[in-house]
């Protein structure tokens, strides 16, 4: 005999955008600290975030050691869809 079993999420819609608002929080003071963010954009690509506003599309590779392990693939020009 099958039992019906209900299916509990805890991303609620409240969760998401809690965690979506903090995501733009940290985002914002990572770039006042003049540090870079690296976040994935709407089109699903890494992206990293310069203080002045430049955006790379970056890839991570997992070979290399954490220093260096950022490749920017190109720079992006504008029009960066931020996701966080």
């Amino acid at each position: 005999m099958m039992r019906s079993m209900v299916h509990a999420s805890v991303l609620t819609e409240e969760f998401a955008k809690a965690a979506a608002d903090a995501g733009c929080r940290a985002r914002r003071a990572g770039l006042a600290a003049g540090q870079p963010v690296v976040f994935l954009d709407a089109a699903g690509r890494y992206v990293e975030e310069w203080p002045d506003g430049r955006c790379f599309e970056v890839r991570l590779d997992a070979s290399q050691p954490r220093e260096s392990h950022r490749v920017v693939v190109r720079e992006l020009l504008s029009n960066v869809t931020k996701s966080a």
